[in-house]
């Protein structure tokens, strides 16, 4: 609904003086700018703002010389870098970073509006809280002390489970990590983030297919493909800079783009070959494909005997899904999925590429892992030009994963077990018994709340509204912090109102009141923090592809915001651990070091390698963006010479082994030390007799010529490589276990420097697993959407059993019994849009972009909305199977197929009809406002993560 709602003319002053000023002479345009003081935008900014370009006065040219600052965009996670130009403490203007071999001097829509997010007017700008029905300004001191009584109240009488610390894909990496080791020291694993409802289901499936959960390659790395196959993703509008990259390797290597999804998307409209199918039908299409290529004998057969475990029984799965089976559950011809699989056999290496529309389904793990296999399957993994391509949503999300916001793991994926707490008590300095201390001691299932997953954030609504008796924990959710989380982007918003009404406090921390503020109708106990954007502080952030980046503090925080790391500071001096949680970290005022917290988590992160990434070498790669080749993202000569740029994760050992870093994983066609990896030893040496080590293949330059198990001192001592530590090292690893310690808990990473001196890697030399034996679906199967108007397949394919995992009772089968497709005739699906960004609160709140968008619609088939009786740009209701329902308007589209509506999922402030901007604290209402999709979307988690299931459930639509 693209509409433009005026057609007044944006008028710009004149630069006549300033052009003729450059006419005689060749300026570069930075050095002019510092030199003359002119605020000029930058010209990406002025073009997307339609800003206006004034010359400084005489004064201003005497004392405010322009600053040039390097950050990183706060949207998708591509990593754009984005120059700020600053004079007098002020952010006057942006230009791209044209050196950053990520953006490559461009910017989408919101990276070049992102100047408005920092100086944006409706920011929250004090603390406020509800008191009697109206907002009110308070202190920070008395915020602080108001919540933190409250809490600590809470705690007493409910134990430390029942406040819920929601975190944020918008923390940098040393505020994620600092919010993890917070949640830790208040007692509690109630703590999660924006990954848990974008893409678990990818970390779970990945990481446990072949070790690590993350982005195999990298954009750059798409230069090197010869085939993109792209499911359940749209990068030209969620992440558009990305789309410079794919469209390099189609037109420079005539690479076939193939584009599978159920929408006909502005990605699609590039594609070579473009699928439709019936949304939730992703393991059915791919074992489609993957028929054609075991029949016809395209698959890697050496790649597969030595670097596979478990395809025998994928085969024997696939051989069910013949092309006719394939086109009644999915709706692809037959003869289309054997062109595809002809294409992608023909045309290696080839990348697969995914994002949320693979992710968000009750069986999300099952997608992810057959996109894995179908990439094994063609020997595509650990080379240029191949892998798994999996774009990340936020800015920060893989960080914030990597470093821990999470209910199921501390930092590094160390998990929740006793030898995980005792490795971080040891890199906190802390007394392990203290820290248990800080735990409910209750138990179930003989498990102890320390070690006791927490409930997911898709879920916390019902650990408020879940009867205790059937939990496992001791008493509900009473208080909610949602730190930098849009409620709207989750599903279900009506049982959300009610339970946000039943909670003791909300406590919302963010630059701006999101829909938090105005969902409920409590007439007290809410209370809005504002916090800093990551302009206004420095730090590093993790970009899709495993790079880390610094930023540079652009400015001061706005009004009365502080940065997060402050704002936790505040909180544990409330709660009485403060000179406990910063005993390793020094403070600039009242303000945590950042990099301090850097280095601490440097020290222990050894699982995936973020310990060689010191705030010194991140600084420098920086600084020489330009050094860095645009493909292969490593360093040509300067300061970095040899390295990946940004240290893509795991860079290995200390700092001071200069380890370059891994930009592409499982690449076994370069030595360990410079970047090399096999696939990962965490499933054991053996299964029922099988060797699941990898067949006669190692690194160049391992000294073992085989596949090998992980590290430890016992296997150092019994390879004779334990001589090669030095003594600080060896007293390190006898202070943990001795021969025991093993790679992931040497404190000195004395073992991963030994092991990569004699050319291996630290995690072992295993075997991809096609089959994940610990998984409800050790083999990737079909099974329909909990809400599915396909029940003729409901017996063939059904979902499972109802069971509890994660601390609460959920709901499959008792579901997809009952039969909802006779009055809601529909599938539903949802999904992202250019202009706005999650749940839109910072970016509706920017005049630049909210003027591109500024409807609520749903898509509707054109046969469709003429048996409905709608026209375009009419409202519509729009009513999902729990009741909840939406006014919206219509799009008439062929995007869609007949039988399928989809709506964006950035809306808010509208409920049911009702417009909700009056409820906002003056000032901060966002300048769009509409429904949120989720309104309509129902009930449905995945199997093995919670993953909420937003793709494929069914609706009704009628006139308004």
């Amino acid at each position: 609904m693209l509409r433009k709602k005026t057609n007044s003319v944006g008028q710009r002053a004149g630069r006549t003086s300033i052009l003729a000023e450059g006419k005689s002479t060749s300026v570069d345009r930075r050095a002019f700018l510092r030199g003359s003081g002119l605020a000029i935008g930058g010209l990406a900014a002025i073009s997307a703002t339609g800003g206006s370009v004034t010359q400084a006065s005489a004064a201003a040219s005497v004392t405010g010389a322009v600053e040039l600052k390097k950050s990183v965009c706060t949207h998708c996670s591509v990593g754009c870098t984005v120059i700020a130009e600053v004079a007098n403490g002020v952010w006057t203007g942006q230009e791209p970073g044209w050196d950053s071999p990520f953006n490559l001097g461009a910017h989408c829509a919101k990276g070049a509006a992102v100047r408005e997010h920092a100086h944006g007017e409706r920011r929250l700008k004090y603390p406020m809280k509800k008191e009697n029905g109206e907002w009110v300004k308070i202190s920070w001191d008395q915020a602080i002390n108001e919540i933190g009584d409250g809490m600590l109240k809470i705690r007493e009488e409910s134990g430390p489970d029942s406040v819920y610390w929601l975190g944020s894909a918008k923390h940098n990496n040393e505020q994620a990590y600092l919010f993890r080791k917070f949640a830790a020291y208040w007692g509690t694993n109630n703590v999660d983030h924006q990954a848990r409802i974008c893409h678990s289901t990818t970390v779970a499936g990945v990481a446990n297919t072949w070790g690590y959960g993350a982005m195999t390659n990298s954009y750059n790395d798409m230069h090197n493909s010869r085939a993109m196959f792209l499911i359940g993703g749209n990068p030209a509008e969620a992440h558009p800079v990305s789309l410079l990259h794919m469209l390099k390797a189609k037109e420079q290597n005539n690479a076939p783009l193939i584009v599978c999804d159920p929408r006909f998307t502005r990605t699609a409209a590039h594609a070579d070959e473009y699928v439709r199918f019936r949304p939730g039908s992703d393991v059915a299409l791919v074992w489609g494909i993957l028929y054609h290529i075991f029949e016809n004998g395209w698959e890697d057969k050496e790649f597969i005997r030595t670097r596979v475990w478990g395809m025998d029984e994928i085969k024997k799965e696939v051989a069910k899904w013949n092309p006719e089976e394939v086109e009644r559950v999915t709706g692809a011809p037959g003869s289309q999925l054997k062109r595809v699989a002809r294409t992608l056999a023909n045309n290696r290496p080839g990348t697969v590429i995914w994002c949320m529309g693979g992710t968000q389904h009750t069986n999300g793990n099952n997608n992810t892992r057959a996109y894995c296999i179908l990439q094994l399957a063609l020997g595509n993994m650990g080379t240029a030009g191949g892998g798994t391509n999996i774009f990340r949503g936020h800015d920060n999300v893989q960080g914030a994963t990597d470093l821990g916001v999470l209910a199921n793991t501390l930092p590094g994926y160390y998990g929740l077990s006793d030898g995980a707490w005792a490795h971080w008590a040891r890199v906190w300095n802390e007394d392990l018994d203290w820290l248990k201390g800080r735990f409910s001691d209750a138990e179930f299932d003989g498990k102890k709340m320390m070690n006791q997953t927490g409930i997911p954030v898709s879920r916390w609504i019902d650990g408020v509204l879940e009867d205790p008796e059937n939990m496992d924990q001791p008493d509900n959710t009473r208080a909610m912090v949602l730190w930098g989380h849009a409620p709207n982007s989750q599903t279900r918003m009506k049982e959300m109102k009610t339970a946000m009404e039943k909670l003791d406090m909300l406590v919302v921390v963010d630059p701006f009141p999101t829909v938090s503020a105005v969902l409920q109708d409590r007439q007290d106990g809410v209370y809005l923090l504002p916090a800093a954007t990551q302009f206004e502080t420095r730090g590093s952030v993790t970009a899709s592809n495993r790079s880390i980046q610094w930023r540079e503090k652009i400015m001061e925080p706005l009004f009365e915001s502080k940065t997060d790391h402050e704002i936790i500071a505040m909180f544990s001096e409330k709660f009485g651990f403060k000179d406990r949680i910063f005993r390793n970290i020094g403070f600039e005022g009242s303000e945590p070091v950042i990099e301090d917290i850097t280095r601490e988590f440097n020290s222990g992160m050894w699982t995936i390698g973020y310990t060689g990434q010191s705030p010194e070498r991140l600084k420098l790669h920086m600084a020489n963006q330009h050094t860095f080749d645009r493909t292969t993202l490593r360093a040509v000569g300067g300061p970095a010479d040899g390295d990946f740029y940004g240290m893509p994760w795991p860079c290995w050992g200390t700092p001071e082994m200069n380890h370059p870093g891994t930009a592409n994983l499982y690449d076994m066609s370069i030595p360990v030390a410079e970047g090399g990896l096999a696939f990962r030893a965490r499933f054991g040496v053996e299964r029922d007799g099988d060797n699941l080590l990898a067949e006669g293949v190692s690194n160049p330059g391992a000294e073992i010529q085989d596949g090998y198990p992980e590290f430890t001192m016992q296997m150092l001592m019994d390879l004779g490589w334990d001589g090669d530590l030095t003594a600080d090292e060896r007293a390190a690893i006898d202070a943990v276990a001795g021969p025991k310690t093993n790679w992931k808990t040497d404190l000195s990473g004395g073992i991963q420097r030994v092991a990569i001196k004699h050319g291996c890697a630290p995690f072992g030399n295993a075997k991809a697993r096609a089959v994940v034996w610990t998984f409800p679906d050790p083999v990737p199967i079909h099974r329909e959407a909990l809400y599915t108007n396909r029940r003729d397949l409901v017996a063939d394919y059904p979902t499972y059993e109802d069971k509890k995992f994660w601390r609460l009772p959920t709901m499959y089968k008792s579901i997809q019994d009952q039969d909802f497709s006779k009055e809601y005739p529909m599938v539903l699906t949802s999904g992202r849009l250019v202009e706005y960004e999650g749940g839109g609160d910072e970016t509706r709140s920017n005049p630049w972009l909210a003027e591109l968008q500024q409807d609520m619609f749903v898509e509707v088939n054109t046969r469709d909305a003429n048996n409905l009786g709608i026209r375009d740009g009419a409202d519509v209701w729009v009513e999902g199977p729990e009741g909840g329902k939406v006014k919206v308007k219509a799009l008439i589209t062929e995007r869609v197929e007949s039988g399928v509506a989809f709506m964006p999922f950035h809306f808010g402030g509208h409920l049911e009809g009702v417009d909700l901007r009056d409820k906002y604290p003056e000032g901060a209402d966002p300048y769009v406002l509409g429904e949120s999709t989720n309104t309509a979307q129902t009930y449905g988690y995945d199997s093995v993560t919670q993953m909420q299931e937003t793709k494929a459930t069914l609706c009704k639509i009628w006139a308004a």
